[in-house]
């Protein structure tokens, strides 16, 4: 996995905004900083995926800003873009829940659309989101996305939550 900056102070506020506030016209800024600090996993990816919202909450926000930051690099690096490779079947929230919370919350929690197995089958997934916490959401799509047959997942974020910090996100 890896994460263009550390959530915090410098880049608080630009994810908020992107995830809460409609400011999608930052998702493309934000995908350069993934694709800066991940080029490596980019390059080396036969796919990217964004996490996906459950289709409550993404009826609320409109859009899912995962999805908004992985278009972009994929079209910058000419990779296949999978927006809909994984979907959400459970959608509990993650936030202010422990490790082990958040590990339960997900279990489970994504799945590959049968139907869509075939474009997963046997190829390097680059995942991107948005904030890694714990890492719960990322291990429990890369679990569906090898079951379903894909080779091997890779992750892309903007931004890590330190350790010592709670979860923020």
């Amino acid at each position: 996995a890896r994460a263009a900056c550390f959530y915090g102070e410098g880049s608080r506020e630009l994810i908020l905004q992107l995830k809460h506030a409609d400011r999608t016209d930052l998702a493309k800024a934000l995908s350069a900083w993934i694709g800066r600090a991940a080029v490596e996993l980019v390059e080396q990816a036969d796919a990217i995926a964004p996490v996906p919202l459950h289709r409550w909450r993404l009826l609320r926000r409109r859009y899912n800003q995962a999805a908004e930051l992985a278009r972009p690099l994929a079209r910058r690096f000419g990779r296949p873009y999978l927006p809909d490779a994984l979907r959400r079947v459970r959608g509990d929230t993650q936030a202010g829940k422990s490790a082990a919370g958040r590990r339960r919350a997900v279990s489970g929690a994504f799945a590959v659309p049968e139907r869509l197995r075939p474009r997963v089958e046997g190829r390097r997934i680059l995942l991107i989101d948005d904030v890694m916490t714990t890492g719960a959401t990322a291990e429990a799509c890369a679990r569906a996305l090898l079951k379903a047959g894909a080779a091997a997942v890779d992750v892309a974020v903007i931004a890590k939550v330190r350790e010592t910090a709670g979860p923020e996100a």
